[in-house]
Parts: structure tokens; C-alpha cells; sequence
């Protein structure tokens, strides 16, 4: 195809000779809202900053610190939708091309950064609401964020339809009357399908990893070779035979996943600036203790706390204490959630510590030791 003919196809008409194209205008916009868009994070603070209370400010820079990539995308590809005005009377072909490619930035962003944005309300303000309801923080608010995600991705996908006139609540409301009929004649294949749905997204384990089930009222114990569409292959440590398992009776199944099983050691030292007698150093032990011990994740019993003097021209100047105990986790979510519950302890210890005229200064940043569960 000639370039006349591939233009008359995109309904482009060239403008007369002397005037300025307006997709010129349209691809200076683009450059200027890709190095504006850049700077969305600090726009958006600045208004808020010139319209907002000081607590409003520090909420949004909680919330948004460390989501800027997020907030950046979703400014760039608005930025970019509001370009294609441009395109408006006389390139209609091209703008009309590169609309849905624009609409689904433009959504998956903003789908993406209100994810990121419930995360970081869960773990700098939801943790501690959930406390002062007196609820305790357990894995359900990690269901909580799964479901709330999941909700946004389904909403997105919903606006995205919408906005290409594709009515997809009709074609699944039509789906579900024929996947009825489907469901009757192939209830087992059905079953086996949605059990394997399960598994990947649930991810009790992925390939490599090491489980522990129970099978006709005997452990197995071995590493999975594979997931398929119908059933699991398990090779297993002590034979090392390999055990099919159908994914419907897997999905049913307690599973002690040993992979993924791991504790952190977390190493705090807290420096204080006097020298402590003997009933401040009891008070400190019976706060410190009762402060980790009470949070969600902590291996009962693992805090130790050991008193250190640190000499100056051999005086004492001062004293400091290390404490040490293990937090535990399956995965990267919840080990971030206990780390942000320890952040709330030692608010707390502070506190408590103060009330005694016992002031500390904790050393930064934590020590976090990562090391596996004994099987």
C-alpha cells in the first residue's frame, strides 16, 4: 500500500501547504505530557500542599512516597488521552486508532495506582485502625487486599468495555445461561478445571517447591515436578516415586508448604542516654517483652534482650540493649506486614518507656536476618 492510499484509510486529510499540521501540535503535546507527567507526584503534592492541612500532607506523602512510579504512569498516559483533541478534526482515522490503546493505558494505570494506593492505606493506617477496634492483624487482611484487588481489576475491565460501547455484563449474563448447560453435561471436567483455577491463583506452591499432604491417613512428603490442567506431579523424597495427584482432591487437602516456610531474625538496639539501675533494666525487659510477644507473627518465647555498656575514656556513657526475636511468614506480604506492626511496637515501647523517664534512641535501620524453618 502507497502512502496516499494507507492515509486515505486512516481518513487523514493533509492540511494545505504554509499552515501547521495539527498532529504536529499533537506530538509536541505527547513529548510535553511525558516530561510533565514525570513530575506528577510533585504537582500533585505542591496543590496539596497550597490547599490542604499539614495532616492531610503528611497523609499523602504516607500514602505516595513510595508508590511515585504508579501516580507518574497514570499522569503521562492522561496527560496523553487529553492530547488526542488534537487529532479531533482532521486526522479522525488516527485518533479513532489510537483511542483504545490510549483508554487502556490510561485505565490500567489508574487500576494499578488505586491498588497501590490500598496497599499503602492497609499498611500505614488500616493496621492500626484494625488494633484500635481492638480486632487483631492477622493473614485475612492480606484476603482483605487480594479481594480488593481483585475487585479493582474486575471494575477496569467493566469502564474499558464501557467505553468501547462492548456490553459485557449482557455476554455474561448470556455465557451463564449456557454455562449451565455446559456445567450438567461436564460436571467433572468442570470440577477438575476450576480446582487447577484454584491452585494458580491461591499458589499454595509453584514447581520446586517442597510440601508435606496428607494421602489415605499417611504423610507425603516431596517436590512438585509440575501443575497441569488435571492433576499435580509429586516426586517424593524418601522413594522418589512419583505421586499424580487429581487437582480437585489437592484443592481440598491440608498442604504444609516447607519451601516457603521461613523465619527473619530481627536484630533492634536501642541506645540510652543514662546509664540504667537495676529496676530500669527489669521495667525495660518486662515492656519490651510484652510489647513483641503481644504482635501477630512472633515466635512465642524467641525475645531475648541483653544490656551492653558502651565506655567512653573508661566511663560509662551511656547504655544499650539489642534486642532479638524471629518473625514468621509464607510470603513477602506478610513478612512486610509483621515488619510494619514491629514499627508500631516500638511506638509503643517508646511511650510506655517515656512515661518512666526513660528515653532511648533506637538504632537505624533494623536488622532483618532472613533463615529457614527447621522441618
Amino acid at each position: 500500500m502507497n502512502p496516499a492510499a494507507f492515509l486515505d484509510a486512516l481518513q487523514i486529510d493533509l492540511p494545505a501547504f504554509g499552515e501547521i499540521p495539527r498532529i504536529i501540535f499533537f506530538l509536541i503535546s505527547v513529548l510535553l505530557s511525558v516530561l510533565v507527567g514525570r513530575y506528577t507526584p510533585g504537582i500533585v503534592r505542591m496543590i496539596v500542599v497550597r490547599f490542604s492541612q499539614e495532616r492531610i500532607v503528611t497523609i499523602y506523602d504516607n500514602l505516595v512516597q513510595s508508590i511515585q512510579g504508579a501516580l507518574k504512569a497514570a499522569g503521562v498516559f492522561i496527560l496523553i488521552s487529553f492530547s488526542l483533541g488534537w487529532l479531533k478534526e482532521d486526522y479522525v482515522g488516527l485518533r479513532d486508532f489510537l483511542k483504545p490503546f490510549v483508554d487502556l493505558g490510561v485505565i490500567a494505570c489508574v487500576a494499578w495506582l488505586a491498588s497501590r494506593l490500598f496497599r499503602q492505606f492497609v499498611r500505614f493506617y488500616g493496621i492500626d485502625l484494625f488494633r484500635r477496634l481492638g480486632r487483631e492483624v492477622d493473614e485475612l487482611l492480606l484476603v482483605l487486599e487480594t479481594l480488593i484487588n481483585v475487585t479493582i481489576g474486575f471494575v477496569a475491565i467493566l469502564v474499558f468495555a464501557q467505553s468501547r460501547d462492548f456490553n459485557l455484563i449482557g455476554l455474561m449474563a448470556s455465557l451463564g445461561i449456557g454455562g449451565l448447560a455446559i456445567a450438567f453435561a461436564a460436571q467433572k471436567i468442570l470440577e477438575q478445571l476450576l480446582s487447577t483455577i484454584v491452585l494458580y491463583l491461591d499458589r499454595p506452591f509453584v514447581p520446586g517447591d517442597y510440601i508435606r499432604i496428607r494421602l489415605s491417613s499417611q504423610q507425603v512428603y516431596g517436590r512438585i515436578e509440575s501443575i497441569g490442567l488435571r492433576s499435580t506431579k509429586l516426586r517424593t523424597s524418601a522413594k522418589s516415586t512419583m505421586v499424580i495427584i487429581p487437582n480437585n482432591m489437592l484443592a481440598n487437602l491440608d498442604i504444609e508448604n516447607i519451601t516457603h516456610g521461613k523465619k527473619v531474625m530481627v536484630m533492634l538496639y536501642l541506645d540510652f542516654l543514662k546509664t540504667l539501675d537495676e529496676q530500669d533494666v527489669a521495667l525495660v525487659k518486662q515492656v519490651v517483652i510484652k510489647s513483641t510477644e503481644s504482635l501477630f507473627g512472633i515466635d512465642p518465647g524467641s525475645t531475648s534482650i541483653s544490656f551492653l555498656g558502651s565506655d567512653h575514656n573508661g566511663q560509662s556513657a551511656h547504655m544499650r540493649a539489642r534486642v532479638t526475636f524471629f518473625i514468621l511468614g509464607s510470603n513477602e506480604d506478610s513478612i512486610e506486614l509483621r515488619k510494619r506492626l514491629l514499627e508500631l511496637a516500638r511506638d509503643k515501647i517508646s511511650k510506655q518507656l517515656n512515661e518512666y523517664d526513660i528515653v532511648f534512641t533506637v538504632q537505624e535501620p533494623t536488622i532483618y536476618v532472613e533463615s529457614p524453618v527447621t522441618i
